[in-house]
């Protein structure tokens, strides 16, 4: 999984991670609420790239960068939600 290249676009009011293989794009959306809070609404996975931890990388991709800026993570993406509850070492980051 560490060796996937994901990609952060962001913008004022949020942005997306991404993994891109030739045509193909897997991307995880969020939204910014302030400076100390990500709101992650959204992960969309081809089924080109299913079973490969593609998902994965992008929620873990989105917790070390807000574990590194002191911000905290509101998963509403179903996604996301499961893998926050699947990784309880992510509950520093995670908005209860």
């Amino acid at each position: 999984m560490s060796d996937l290249e994901i990609t952060l676009e962001e913008g004022e009011s949020g942005g997306r991670y991404f993994y891109r293989e030739g045509d193909n794009l897997a991307e995880m959306t969020f939204s910014s609420a302030g400076h100390s809070l990500m709101i992650i609404d959204h992960t969309g996975v081809p089924d080109v790239f299913r079973g490969r931890g593609i998902g994965l990388a992008l929620v873990s991709r989105a917790v070390e960068d807000a574990r590194a800026a002191g911000k905290k993570i509101v998963p509403l993406c179903p996604f996301a939600a499961a893998q926050f509850r699947r990784h309880p070492e992510w509950a520093d980051v995670l908005n209860r």
